[in-house]
């Protein structure tokens, strides 16, 4: 499969290359894998509890890293563009940090969402918390592998240093607290992590899918990011809060404050001295966009003479 999306890529690459100077292999791969392999809310609905969403994972890792090389090797030096990949993560806070064990259920959150991708490609390999985890369920689970493919030497060089930036996508914070889900209960992505998420019920919600704003998080998961992957160019290619649901006019008070709390997190010192961020991209609006358009064409498609 890896083969393939190269293929694609080079397609890309000869003919928008002259223009465009920024790539992004996959954005927000890890709601992709989950969505499409554990939970079948996406396509291809498959539930695989557990087992598909890695395979799946591990396939986008190596397809990723194919189309960076191809663009190092065959379109830099004539098109002098960059290459990275685009990652969801919200930020994990301990529910109670002087407890060592939501302490480290934080950590692990961080692990299983941002690192779960970002670790091989800045740093050769799965975060061993994820290895040390899948790895000791399945055994459990009476499986002769772990569920978590391994990859060989070679893979781990190919992968690693394969991203010009980082892009990173964000929109709110979870309380983080350990709960122990035991291995009988079979295999799945929620039990391997053995943790829970929570929300304090006095962080504003703006009424879209419990994304409450919560500016902090975001200054934190920006330093997690600067100092686990070795300070890389980040693009902040997602954030924003969608529509209120009761909202039927401009009343984008809301949508300002919250833009302006993230914002202003993001250019405090000392993150503004050491971190190369590169911009800010309101994700929502242009989805908006986007669906507004596919409506028109699909009414003017329905209303052409057949």
């Amino acid at each position: 499969m890896a083969s393939y999306f190269q293929d694609y890529a080079d397609l890309c690459f000869e003919a928008f290359g002259d223009r465009v100077k920024h790539w992004i292999t996959f954005s927000d791969p890890r709601a992709m894998v989950e969505k499409g392999y554990e939970t079948g809310e996406h396509a291809p609905g498959l539930q695989l509890r557990g087992t598909g969403l890695y395979q799946a994972a591990h396939h986008v890792l190596k397809a990723h890293a194919q189309a960076w090389h191809s663009y190092d090797s065959r379109w830099r030096s004539r098109q002098g563009g960059l290459v990275g990949i685009s990652l969801n993560c919200d930020w994990g806070e301990p529910l109670d940090i002087s407890d060592p064990r939501d302490v480290e259920a934080a950590e692990r959150y961080l692990q299983f969402c941002l690192g779960w991708f970002a670790n091989p490609i800045y740093a050769g390999d799965y975060p061993q918390v994820m290895k040390d985890r899948v790895g000791r369920k399945s055994m459990e689970q009476d499986l002769d592998l772990s569920r978590l493919p391994a990859f060989s030497r070679q893979e781990k060089s190919y992968i690693k240093g394969t991203s010009d930036f980082l892009g990173l996508g964000h929109f709110t914070t979870r309380y983080i607290t350990e709960r122990n889900h035991p291995s009988r209960q079979g295999p799945s992505y929620q039990n391997d992590r053995d943790l829970v998420e929570l929300v304090d019920p006095n962080w504003l919600d703006p009424g879209s899918q419990h994304l409450c704003s919560v500016p902090w998080g975001f200054r934190r998961l920006l330093h997690f990011a600067q100092t686990q992957y070795g300070n890389p160019p980040i693009y902040v290619t997602e954030n924003g809060a969608a529509q209120k649901l009761h909202c039927t006019q401009l009343c984008d008070e809301w949508r300002i404050q919250y833009l302006k709390g993230y914002i202003n997190e993001m250019l405090k010192e000392p993150l503004l001295d050491h971190m190369r961020l590169a911009s800010e991209t309101v994700v929502p609006t242009v989805c908006a966009l986007c669906v507004l358009i596919a409506a028109l064409l699909l009414t003017l498609l329905l209303r052409s003479p057949r």
